[in-house]
């Protein structure tokens, strides 16, 4: 069959076969359709979309499109976790290194930040030589020796999602729900998992903004990936402010560290932090329940073993561990500046998309793909939502490389921020 034909189908409402979607990710992988043909597929597919069967079968077919990774010899349940990006999400950093501490394999494959969102691997890259790029080889032994590794996409697991990924963000075929939903359980499935976790995002940060919305690709992902044969829980967390205390690469660095060092300050970030590693620990066979999980998890923390697999990790993929022993020695901006109250009350609303936006403006993240970053640059949040403030305290301090871009963060902060009067406090006596 003619790769035309294919897209004649699906612009006139047919329904692929498993070997149709077969040859559009072997094309993918392989270059042999160009990519003018896969775009027109790509917009025939959003426009009339896919059926749960063909969706799994797209998914498998782009798994199926490079190799595996391959940790048959790794004895322990292996797991992963993926969020659908948020403003502060550094979770990952955390994350990994708990669960391996709590016996899970847990190969870690991340990605870059683009627009308002972050970017795991460019977090990591915060850490001076932090090397992201690793080969299978690599990967398998770090895996079998730690019990865990972070990690980019290599080119050859489920090399069709590469190229397929770059051409959807070209030709405006990106929400497209099947597609969303192939992209990210293609690379899921060629790490062979026993259990996954998904952190679906719910507000103004993240990609679908109302909750109806995200279940539903909640629910999507859910039957795509046990119809993969994988395990998974869906769990729908808050991302109307930012999450933690902290949006910036080495910001979000020194909040992992400062989590597994036992601060609960963030307490927000430590509260999905646990959701999400309990369900990975049920779903693992580690913990009876997720909860029991959680509190496995916890422990981790408490005894050092979380921090300590993180420092090991640093170490083993060329990083700096000495600015994990001193998170003064991680990147800093040039300039920073404090941002205060104008008024006195309670802070009401901290739009997270604009925060995000704000982060871009200081240097902190991606405008477009291949954009520079400031790994100084960034935002700390002393006041989030609930905090009662006087005129004159400081709400956050920005990081940047000059004033101008702080001007321009500030702006964009004080237009994500909302501070209402705070509610008459009733007198006993009366």
């Amino acid at each position: 069959m003619l790769f035309l034909d294919l897209i004649a189908k699906k612009r006139d409402g047919g329904r692929h076969t498993p070997a149709e979607l077969e040859l559009v990710a072997r094309g993918a992988a392989k270059g042999t359709v160009p990519d003018y043909q896969l775009s027109a597929w790509l917009m025939a597919a959003l426009c009339r979309g896919m059926d749960e069967g063909e969706t799994v079968a797209l998914t498998k077919a782009m798994a199926a499109s490079g190799e595996k990774l391959g940790l048959g010899a790794v004895k322990r349940p292996k797991a992963d976790k993926h969020s659908t990006g948020g403003v502060g999400d550094g979770i990952s950093l955390a994350l990994a290194p708990l669960a391996a501490a709590c016996g899970l394999a847990v190969p870690m494959m991340s990605g870059r930040g683009l627009g308002h969102t972050g970017g795991t691997l460019d977090k990591l890259e915060a850490i001076e030589g932090f090397k992201v790029r690793l080969e299978l080889p690599e990967i398998r032994a770090q895996v079998a020796k730690l019990g865990f590794s972070l990690f980019g996409q290599t080119g050859t697991l489920a090399p069709a999602d590469r190229t397929l990924y770059a051409l959807r963000d070209a030709t405006a075929t990106v929400p497209a729900r099947p597609l969303i939903v192939a992209s990210i359980l293609s690379k899921k499935a060629a790490e062979e998992l026993d259990a996954l976790v998904l952190d679906v995002k719910v507000g103004s940060g993240a990609i679908f903004r109302d909750a109806a919305s995200a279940r539903s690709l909640a629910k999507a992902l859910v039957k795509t990936a046990k119809g993969l044969g994988i395990p998974t829980v869906a769990v729908l967390t808050a991302m109307e402010q930012p999450l933690g205390r902290y949006v910036g690469n080495a910001l979000e660095v020194r909040q992992a560290v400062e989590i597994l060092r036992g601060d609960e300050t963030a307490s927000d970030y430590l509260e999905c932090l646990l959701a999400l590693g309990g369900w990975m620990l049920k779903l693992g066979g580690i913990s009876k329940t997720p909860k029991a999980g959680a509190e496995l998890m916890r422990s981790k923390i408490k005894d050092g073993s979380g921090l300590a697999l993180f420092r090991e990790c640093v170490k083993a993929q060329a990083g700096s561990v000495a600015a994990i022993d001193d998170l003064s020695l991680l990147p800093k901006a040039k300039a920073s500046r404090s941002v205060k109250a104008t008024s006195s009350g309670v802070v009401s609303a901290l739009d997270a998309r604009k925060v995000g936006h704000a982060a871009v403006l200081l240097g902190a993240g991606r405008a477009f793909k291949d954009q520079e970053l400031d790994y100084g640059a960034g935002l700390e949040l002393l006041k989030k939502v609930g905090d009662r403030v006087a005129k004159g305290d400081t709400l956050a301090i920005l990081h940047a490389a000059d004033e101008v871009k702080l001007g321009l963060g500030e702006r964009e902060y004080r237009d994500a921020l909302k501070i209402s009067p705070a509610p008459r406090s009733r007198n006993p006596s009366s």
